[in-house]
């Protein structure tokens, strides 16, 4: 079942609302292509992980230096 305005699975609950709509949006396009919901929630949460620590160290790096 895909996730829609502000519906997100229970365990997104306490993450926060920058984290669980990156979550939603890729679980649901792995729900697309297929995949079972509980992998698609799973793996959502921990690439959206993974990406917002990206890119909160590429802002960091980007910025270093600069005052």
């Amino acid at each position: 079942m895909p996730w829609y305005n502000g519906d997100y699975p229970p365990s997104y609950k306490n993450q926060s609302p920058e984290l669980r709509e990156k979550a939603v949006a890729i679980a649901n396009a792995l729900l697309l292509d297929g995949a079972e919901e509980g992998i698609a929630i799973a793996t959502g949460l921990k690439h959206a992980r993974e990406l917002l620590k990206n890119h909160k160290v590429k802002i960091k790096t980007k910025n270093h230096g600069k005052q």
